[in-house]
């Protein structure tokens, strides 16, 4: 199995990339199984989803020595199947209520960069390093990368990175907004679960409303953006969690969010 999935009870879903002898290279199996793995995600009761892989590198794009086995119309099958899964993936993810958190160390290159920032919170052990790798073997980019990069660090600095395929370490990527932030090798898995854990218990419906506020928030006019801010806040505050939000600030307590979403 080269993708798993564990949700527990509470509606953390942890899923891990396992193919660390590789790198966590994408081959198909991985692709599909990634898809699963969002689609699962897909399910009301999973709050928050934790996205690491094994080995010494999070993911180093797609897997070449399967695709150079092929070729011609072969090839062109094959690569298709292959993105198709991955970006049927990430539409999943995306449109889901229950944030990622992405943690992210050694190589990250080609597709690695799109798990990554397609992240919601992504953190970065601080012996990552980032490069597109497409346009160095004659590739142009797939898994979200040339839309996420310009809008996380900008269209120059994204161009920049696509052509050049320079690595930068993990402070440089936090200073340009391709990571959240950066942590000690060391102590990656454990804050990595920790933003985890703190997400699955916040108001999941609130954070889905915003994750989608921001997205639309990029290409849309203002105007429109405004209205739909405040559909989406009316909903929010009529909501289980948004009378559980309210009652426990006047109250001077921590909120229980998971309990209004089971009465939900």
């Amino acid at each position: 199995m080269s993708v798993a999935i564990e949700i527990d009870d509470g509606g953390l879903a942890r899923i891990t990339l396992r193919r660390g002898e590789a790198g966590n290279a994408i081959d198909l199996t991985m692709a599909r199984g990634l898809l699963d793995a969002a689609r699962a995600c897909a399910h009301e009761a999973v709050r928050a989803v934790l996205l690491t892989g094994e080995g010494k590198s999070f993911c180093v794009g797609g897997d070449l020595r399967e695709f150079s086995r092929l070729s011609g119309e072969a090839l062109e099958k094959h690569l298709t199947e292959v993105t198709d899964a991955l970006h049927d993936a990430l539409r999943t993810f995306a449109a889901s209520d229950a944030p990622v958190v992405a943690a992210v160390q050694g190589a990250v290159a080609g597709a690695g960069i799109g798990l990554a920032a397609a992240a919601d919170v992504t953190l970065a052990a601080d012996d990552a390093t980032f490069t597109a790798a497409y346009t160095a073997i004659g590739y142009s980019p797939d898994a979200g990368v040339s839309w996420f990069l310009p809008r996380l660090i900008g269209p120059k600095r994204a161009l920049d990175l696509l052509l050049t395929n320079r690595r930068i370490p993990a402070a440089d990527a936090a200073d340009i907004g391709l990571v959240s932030r950066v942590v000690a090798a060391a102590r990656l898995a454990g804050e990595a679960a920790r933003t985890a854990e703190t997400l699955r218990r916040g108001p999941t419906a609130a954070f889905g409303a915003t994750r989608r506020l921001v997205a639309a928030g990029l290409t849309s006019d203002l105007g429109r953006h405004l209205d739909r801010e405040a559909r989406a806040l009316v909903a929010a505050a009529a909501s289980d969690a948004g009378r559980e939000g309210v009652a426990a600030f006047l109250g001077k307590r921590t909120p229980d969010f998971t309990r209004a979403s089971r009465r939900t």
